[in-house]
């Protein structure tokens, strides 16, 4: 692996200002909603925040910096920007909020956008395990990892559909917004388990396969960190789900039915 793409101060500062802005928006977001709603809840901002910086830890910083020549910091990266990353932002809830701070208008644009049959499609969740873990095993196993340090377009590419497709996965298994298009508990698990079983095994095939150009030590490593660091943020998304599950399971009172808008 070799460094083709070194990132100076001002182009780190630069690549900061989009995550920056994020962050801006959502808590202007949140407090603009306030006043026609009731307070947003003070861990949707910290979950956001932090997924945001997660993300940005992959992109910008010494570890991006690194990954380019640094199998392990390129590992450590992927787990910062296609599994911690979009676990932190679903649990905020950034649809809910959208949908609470647009207007009438606009708010009904959009969920109309969200029941199209094109979010039916990608929301399903082995539509979307295919994506994530299958879009994996594509990086790994052919000659992309080699080209997407060689071309800033497909650099920007990759990591842009591993986060993606991170969080379409998740949104995919827990439902923390609006979801026009639901699917069984059962289903989702029968999903999530063949997922984490192919995320387990190629962090396995990495370690005595490793990508073109990655040293065995480094790859050894890398494996390593995917395969356990992976298993923290899954247990995490396991017990959501579970959560999820046993309180749809429960006998539901009358006041329990009422619609909760966060």
């Amino acid at each position: 692996m070799q460094g083709h793409i070194h990132q100076s101060t001002v182009e780190q500062l630069t690549l900061m200002l989009p995550f920056l802005l994020l962050i801006g928006v959502y808590i202007f977001a949140g407090v603009f909603s306030n006043q026609r709603h009731k307070a947003w809840p003070l861990h949707r901002y910290f979950f956001w925040i932090f997924g945001v910086f997660s993300a940005a830890g992959a992109v910008v910083g010494p570890i991006a910096d690194r990954a380019h020549m640094d199998f392990t910091a390129h590992m450590t990266g992927h787990l910062l920007l296609g599994m911690l990353a979009p676990l932190l932002i679903a649990i905020s809830a950034p649809i809910t909020l959208i949908l609470r701070t647009l207007s009438v208008k606009w708010s009904r644009r959009l969920t109309r956008v969200l029941k199209s049959r094109f979010f039916q499609v990608v929301s399903d969740p082995a539509v979307a395990a295919l994506l994530n873990v299958g879009g994996l095993w594509l990086l790994y196993t052919t000659d992309l990892f080699s080209a997407m340090h060689d071309s800033l377009v497909l650099h920007v590419s990759v990591h842009l559909h591993v986060f993606l497709a991170g969080y379409l996965f998740t949104v995919s298994m827990i439902y923390m917004d609006p979801t026009p298009h639901h699917r069984s508990f059962q289903y989702r698990g029968v999903v999530l388990i063949l997922a984490l079983g192919g995320h387990a095994i190629l962090s396995k095939y990495l370690y005595s396969h490793p990508p073109a150009g990655v040293p065995s030590g480094q790859a050894e490593v890398g494996a390593m960190i995917m395969y356990y660091g992976g298993d923290v943020i899954d247990i995490v998304l396991i017990t959501i789900f579970c959560f999820q599950w046993y309180k749809a399971a429960r006998p539901r009172t009358k006041s329990m039915c009422q619609p909760q808008l966060n």
